[in-house]
């Protein structure tokens, strides 16, 4: 039973048990000043089915001495529900104070009595201090709601921050990654550039010189192998030159690795070419003694490239006379190729640097001859995008032989 006697803001809910009539009638007319609704219940049973409906009291007002059920076992299933014993109980007793019985109450779950007649003054003081107390918990509750949603908020944002900073951490890793490309790229056309077109300026220049200093000694027959080599490595570095050109175009457009079927001796002899008049120079026998139906399948660029490096440095440090050999073999579904000189050789120690990014800023062999060092950093990377291995034998006063694989093709998958 209901009597919704408030007045004001929210009310607060009282639960009154009491199998008297007059005693709950009583109750309400001592409280009826205060903002309460009222909930009366004349049993213990009575009690707990409003129980069942409603849970948000502030206070139950619960007489000891009912039939069937008195208060005390009341109360005891009441707080058997969880949602239930947050709820503050006051007994309403006609016995005195006994200890034993108030013992009882507070064991089950009592927090004050008030002996029969009650006092309204002190019926009222005691509800307002527990209406009040109910109106903070659920302020704090409020709070706490607030609090929650504010720290998901937080949560939220600290998420979003983090993956913000994740996406922008991310971006210049790879902004960084690009730029290292893009330096590594630079290092790699700068030597191609030093090693592919230098080589063959040298004998152009050293052809043109014989030509120029003394043109009324020279016979005839001397004048035409001149000037023919003078036409035909010009000729091959403004071939070389567009190619690199094309290559440095691939590099920006990050498609500079193309791969083909190769006849080995071919593309060998192609990046001989230009390097032939230094061997003559030195008189030093140049010998590409690969067999003809040997193929690869690698980058006709690189290929040159790798194959000029390596023929340049055999040519730098083999003393007149000497011998620079290139030969290749099946190994596996691999192309293993030799590169081997009569030259002066180098120590373990700049053998062991030669393929070190980190130590090799310049190599030095043995006759004190210096280069970049970037032509065998360059060398290297070319071999390992094919998906080789690069490797060096070297003994002084003896000669050094590199060798390096390329994947195997089939004679039939050459382009022509």
């Amino acid at each position: 039973m209901v009597n919704k006697r408030a007045t004001g803001g929210i009310p607060v809910k009282l639960l009154l048990v009491d199998d008297n009539e007059n005693n709950l009638l009583s109750m309400e007319v001592a409280l009826e000043k205060g903002n309460y609704l009222f909930f009366r219940a004349n049993s213990g049973r009575e009690a707990l089915r409003i129980l069942l409906k409603e849970e948000d009291f502030s206070l139950i007002l619960l007489d000891v001495k009912m039939p069937i059920m008195d208060g005390y076992e009341t109360a005891e299933l009441i707080y058997e529900r969880d949602r239930l014993k947050h709820i503050p109980i006051i007994f309403i007793t006609a016995h005195d104070y006994e200890e034993a019985a108030m013992f009882k109450g507070y064991q089950t779950g009592a927090v004050d009595f008030i002996r029969k007649p009650f006092n309204p003054d002190v019926l009222r003081s005691k509800v307002a201090v527990f209406a009040e107390l109910h109106k903070k918990n659920l302020l704090l509750r409020k709070q706490e709601e607030k609090l929650q949603v504010i720290n998901q908020d937080l949560m939220k944002l600290n998420q979003e921050l983090e993956q913000r900073v994740l996406a922008r951490t991310t971006e210049l890793e790879t902004l960084n990654g690009e730029l290292q490309a893009l330096n590594l790229s630079k290092d790699k056309f700068l030597s191609v550039i030093s090693h592919d077109l230098r080589n063959p300026l040298t004998a152009l220049l050293a052809s043109s010189k014989k030509l120029n200093e003394a043109p009324d000694k020279l016979s005839a027959g001397q004048v035409k192998q001149l000037s023919n080599i003078i036409h035909r490595t010009s000729n091959k570095l403004l071939d070389q030159l567009n190619e690199l050109i094309d290559w440095a175009k691939k590099q920006s457009q990050k498609v500079s690795f193309n791969p083909e079927s190769i006849r080995l001796i071919d593309g060998v002899e192609a990046a001989l070419e230009l390097l032939k008049q230094n061997a003559v120079e030195k008189n030093i026998k140049l010998k590409n003694k690969i067999f003809e139906n040997l193929c690869v399948k690698a980058d006709s660029l690189m290929l040159r490239s790798i194959v000029q490096n390596l023929v340049t440095n055999a040519i730098k440090y083999t003393p007149n006379g000497g011998s620079v050999i290139i030969n290749a073999k099946h190994e596996d579904d691999m192309v293993c190729v030799y590169i081997e000189d009569s030259g002066i050789g180098m120590s373990n120690e700049v053998r062991d640097n030669l393929f070190n990014r980190e130590n090799n800023r310049s190599v030095t062999g043995t006759n004190n001859e210096q280069g970049s060092g970037l032509g065998l950093l360059l060398v290297s990377d070319f071999v390992t995008q094919h998906g080789g291995t690069i490797v060096v034998d070297s003994t002084v006063d003896v000669g050094t032989t590199f060798k390096f694989t390329l994947p195997a093709s089939e004679i039939a998958q050459v382009v022509n």
